[in-house]
């Protein structure tokens, strides 16, 4: 029996399980490590803060998916990687052997040294730690005055908008800052997805600090370089993407910001037995975006892959499209499509983001139910 460990239930690993329970590998003893038993499907959860979904409809069941793949399942953190001895640290102290590994353990937010980071912020990663925070928050909505959401992406962008909205609806009104080093919003998109959002954000009094770099964020109180300062009641922190700290001593190759650096059979370019996909990878000539939508179309390359290295058999070489259909909600059920120069808007395109994700989540759902 060969062993296939698969660590974290991100948006890939859950479709190697449903290739698992689908067709068994033979001769293969599958165990899923992940830190927690629920994963969410992260373009629901600006809609699951907004109040647009409740917990169980943004999240897939992983131990429940790993039944259904005959695979053993683990609820703990991995804290170390020896890739030479192929054995895999858990927090509990125990190790856990392998003959293929794979990794899909996402991403988390960075704090680059800042002064107060993380200690006074909360970081939109893990949703363990974002969602009581959030909850506490709207417990004392009614004393809030201002909120400030520090990254200017499309993930940035949709929270606040998102937690706006919730707070109008439970009937508090506290101001927004939206702080970003970039020079706009959404700079990873065209210029008129850019104006479309940065019109929504003014219409709804979010005021945008372009172009402004945080100094340090004290309690109470997030300092701009340069002098300015911002009186605030929480700080969330949502900004680009770190890999996790133990990977760098695991022995793995990485690039030069510390993910995982993969060929694109999605193989790690330093070990052949180790595999890693979503957030916490790089595809050596393929420089992606760290978004789901990329981590979802891994999937299935990712768990064929996985049944060729098991056979002994040659891997095929996976080239994601360079651009990828961006669908950024806007608070309330109203959205923005945006791809390569184009973009559109509407409640149209929000009850379209709706179907396809719903349909995602409920897709892994109803096979963990069988």
């Amino acid at each position: 029996m060969k062993r296939l460990v698969l660590l974290g239930g991100g948006h890939s690993h859950v479709a190697v399980l449903k290739s698992q329970g689908e067709a068994p590998m033979p001769d293969t003893r599958l165990t899923l490590v992940s830190a927690k038993r629920h994963t969410p499907y992260s373009g629901m959860l600006p809609g699951l803060i907004a109040g647009h979904y409740d917990y169980h409809q943004s999240h897939i069941d992983l131990e429940r998916m790993a039944g259904y793949a005959r695979a053993g399942f683990l609820e703990m953190e991995a804290v170390a990687l020896n890739a030479g001895e192929r054995l895999l640290f858990l927090a509990d102290g125990r190790r856990v052997e392998y003959d293929i590994l794979s990794i899909d353990i996402g991403s988390t937010p960075p704090g680059f040294g800042i002064p107060g980071v993380p200690e006074q912020v909360i970081p939109a990663k893990p949703i363990e730690v974002l969602l009581p925070a959030w909850e506490g928050l709207r417990a004392r909505a009614a004393g809030l005055k201002r909120l400030a959401l520090v990254g200017g992406g499309a993930a940035g962008v949709e929270l606040v908008l998102a937690m706006q909205y919730r707070l109008r609806q439970d009937g508090a009104v506290p101001g927004f800052d939206l702080i970003t080093d970039t020079p706009f919003v959404l700079p990873s998109h065209n210029v008129k997805a850019r104006r479309m959002l940065q019109r929504i954000l003014d219409e709804r009094g979010v005021r945008v600090h372009a172009g402004r770099k945080v100094a340090a964020v004290e309690p109470g109180r997030v300092a701009l370089e340069g002098g300015a300062s911002i009186d605030v009641d929480a700080v969330f922190w949502v900004t680009g993407a770190a890999p996790a700290a133990w990977l760098r001593a695991s022995g793995l190759q990485t690039d030069a910001a510390g993910f995982i650096a993969v060929n694109p059979c999605l193989q790690s370019e330093s070990h052949a037995d180790i595999f890693a996909a979503g957030d916490c990878a790089s595809v050596t000539g393929q420089p992606r975006p760290k978004s789901g939508v990329f981590a979802v179309r891994q999937g299935a390359p990712l768990a064929s892959n996985l049944r060729r290295a098991l056979a002994g058999q040659a891997l095929e070489p996976y080239v994601s499209p360079p651009h990828a259909l961006a669908l950024i909600s806007a608070g309330g059920k109203y959205a923005i499509a945006t791809r390569n120069d184009w973009a559109l808007q509407g409640a149209w395109v929000w009850r379209w983001k709706d179907w396809i994700d719903r349909r995602f989540v409920q897709t892994y759902q109803r096979l963990s139910q069988t």
